[in-house]
Order: structure tokens, then C-alpha cells, then sequence
């Protein structure tokens, strides 16, 4: 006859001491946070720009190194996320199918608010999504994504170079690059890259002048695609 424990509530309590020491454990490797209903992610949600910029920089580093963790991506922060959103950072990039900014960060459902035009370009309904960001979201982080050899760029330097009209809807493109790629006309290298830099940069200014987004840092960077790195604008 098996021997009987004479200290089963002892045993039971070790036990059930043991299950919360690994359901914890668990939380935190996989992210799910243990806030309550409704406020999906509110536990571990960065509250200054600079943590959300560590967190994005961090998970930038994961994907250049092919090390992706892609997290929350599962049933539970589905269902977490199905009432409320909480995402710790906006970016607005580039439509560049080779630029989604939930993969080259490594980031999840609900950790980034997307805006995405060709070439960042602003107009009045992006406006309002950032500032549906900022205002409504509370997020504390505006990142402006230029990228290496983007096509909008390219085009609104080749209309430079050309005099070539652009037609439709195209126009808005060239119209708001062009400022950034004139000024760099002169400057010895690679005048798209350079333009791609100073677009990111004058967007950058634009919302910091903006009284509409001081309640957010916002700033540019640029993203390799050779590399997979993205690197600060100053």
C-alpha cells in the first residue's frame, strides 16, 4: 500500500504556491499581462517615449538578427485586445510592402498604431490619425520611417531631373518630397538616400510644430533594408 504524506495541507500549499511561481513565469515570458479585463497589455505598456523607443529598438535588433520573437500573436491577447486597444507607440512609414513596421520591431496585436503613406507624405486624414494617436491613445511615441530606396523618392527626384509632369493623384507625392530633395541636390553620394533622411526629418519638424502632437516625442529614423537596422535621425 502506498505510503500516505502526513502533511497534505503542507503538500497542497507547496503545490499550489508552485503553479502561481510558473503561471507568473509564464505571463511574462509570453507577455500577456495580468491587469484586468479591458485593459489589454495596460501592464506592461511603456509610459514614456523613451521606454517605448528602448522597446522598438530592442525588437528591431531581433529581426536584423533573424531572432524574431513575434509576440502577441495568440487566442488570449486576441480575446484581450477584442474590447480595447493600448498601443505604446505610433509610427508612420512608408507604404513599401518590403517596410511593415509590426515585423521589422518584432511587435504584436495592439503594441503599434500604423499609419502608412508613400513616403510618409502628410495630408489632412493622416494628420488625424497621429493625432488620433496622441490624443486618444495616449501614445507617447511619434516615429517618422523614412527607408533605403524608396520608390516614392525616386520619383519625385526623377521629376526633378526631368521636368517630366507627374499625373494624378501622384503629384501629392512629388509635391511634398521635393522640398527635401532639392536641398539635397548638391550634397556629394547618394541623393535618394540623402533625400530619404531629410523628408523623414522635415516631416519629423512639421508634427513637432504642430500643437497638436507636443503631448508626444516624435522622431525620424531610417530603416536599412540591407541591413534590417533602423537607425535614429538626428
Amino acid at each position: 500500500m502506498p505510503a500516505v504524506s502526513r502533511h497534505p495541507v503542507h503538500r497542497r500549499t507547496t503545490l499550489a504556491a508552485t503553479a502561481a511561481t510558473a503561471a507568473t513565469a509564464l505571463a511574462a515570458a509570453t507577455g500577456i499581462a495580468s491587469a484586468a479585463p479591458g485593459r489589454a497589455g495596460a501592464a506592461r505598456r511603456p509610459r514614456t517615449a523613451q521606454e517605448a523607443l528602448e522597446i522598438l529598438m530592442e525588437g528591431n535588433r531581433r529581426w536584423a538578427a533573424v531572432h524574431s520573437r513575434h509576440p502577441h500573436e495568440d487566442r488570449v491577447r486576441r480575446r484581450a485586445l477584442s474590447h480595447e486597444q493600448h498601443p505604446f507607440a505610433t509610427v508612420l512609414s512608408c507604404v513599401d510592402s518590403r517596410v511593415p513596421p509590426e515585423l521589422l520591431f518584432d511587435q504584436g496585436l495592439g503594441d503599434l498604431l500604423c499609419v502608412r503613406t508613400a513616403g510618409e507624405v502628410l495630408d489632412e486624414a493622416v494628420l488625424g490619425s497621429l493625432q488620433f494617436g496622441v490624443e486618444e491613445l495616449e501614445t507617447p511615441l511619434i516615429l517618422v520611417l523614412g527607408h533605403e530606396r524608396c520608390g516614392a523618392v525616386r520619383a519625385a527626384i526623377e521629376q526633378l531631373r526631368t521636368g517630366k509632369p507627374v499625373t494624378g493623384h501622384l503629384a501629392r507625392l512629388v509635391e511634398s518630397i521635393g522640398p527635401a530633395a532639392w536641398a539635397c541636390r548638391d550634397l556629394p553620394g547618394d541623393w535618394i538616400d540623402h533625400t530619404v533622411a531629410a523628408h523623414a526629418r522635415r516631416m519629423r519638424d512639421t508634427l513637432r510644430a504642430d500643437s497638436a502632437f507636443r503631448p508626444a516625442t516624435v522622431l525620424a529614423a531610417r530603416f536599412d533594408l540591407d541591413t534590417g537596422r533602423v537607425r535614429i535621425l538626428r
